[in-house]
């Protein structure tokens, strides 16, 4: 079942040490605004919480994993500020993903475009469908996967992010996907996944939740900058969304 509310749900779950995120939206799991500032808080304050070992990203229905940024809102950027503040909201997820203490394992069911590639990447262990599918399509419309690039090229490197962004119009399969990194195992259907994902987390969670702590900072080690890097990339793309290259993309794409 999925959502059918405009500005997209997310349901919060907490058992046995393991905190479960699922995020939904009736135009294929895509983030409005709102909906990306609810989860940047959500993983703060989960941050926080002695209760929780590890948490579970995971989004709505047996569609699409995540389409990425909605697109309405995209047409609606008008002005520099509001193409900065439109871009952030991926760049506060991941920010927070990476400075959130506790591991983020991410449960990948379908396909990943855009923003949702960005999130399968900043999960600290993904696991998925052979459905799961991933294509950067941001230079068909003129922009880049600038904000996302960061958690990206830290997961498959800068050969495997130039083969996705560079043929914004071909899908790479998730078997593609788990050779350069992205996932951590593929497999064969959901009820295999879900079976996987439960003991996997189950084993994590009775770990050590200090040592856990400790190894999330190992993992993400030398990415302190991106603070101030992906806000700076943010802009980037809301420069280029006002660019008469990219109002002519999306009216073309819209039609």
């Amino acid at each position: 079942m999925t959502t059918d509310r405009p500005n997209g749900s997310l349901y919060i779950k907490i058992e046995n040490k393991i905190a479960t995120l699922e995020f939904g939206h009736p135009a294929s799991n895509s983030f409005p605004g709102e909906l990306l500032q609810r989860l940047t808080e959500e993983l703060n304050t989960l941050s926080t919480n002695p209760e929780v070992s590890v948490i579970v990203l995971k989004s709505e229905g047996n569609g699409a994993f995540c389409a990425g940024a909605s697109f309405d809102e995209l047409l609606a950027v008008s002005d520099l500020e509001q193409g900065a503040k439109f871009f952030s909201g991926f760049a506060n997820v991941i920010n927070a993903m990476r400075n959130c203490s506790k591991l983020i394992v991410g449960r990948i069911h379908g396909k990943a475009v855009g923003g949702g590639v960005g999130l399968a990447a900043a999960c600290d262990y993904a696991m998925a469908t052979a459905e799961s599918a991933v294509k950067l399509s941001e230079l068909a419309i003129g922009i880049g996967p600038f904000v996302i690039e960061p958690a990206v090229s830290r997961k498959i490197g800068k050969a495997a992010l130039a083969e996705m962004t560079l043929a914004a119009h071909e899908w790479q399969n998730a078997y593609w996907a788990k050779e350069k990194g992205l996932y951590a195992k593929v497999f064969e259907n959901v009820t295999e996944l879900d079976r996987e994902l439960d003991l996997f987390c189950s084993k994590l969670a009775s770990y050590n939740p200090e040592a856990l702590a400790e190894m999330k900072k190992v993992i993400w080690d030398g990415t302190e900058h991106w603070g101030t890097l992906l806000p700076e990339r943010a802009a980037i793309s809301g420069r280029l969304v006002l660019s008469d290259f990219t109002i002519q993309a999306l009216t073309q794409f819209k039609k």
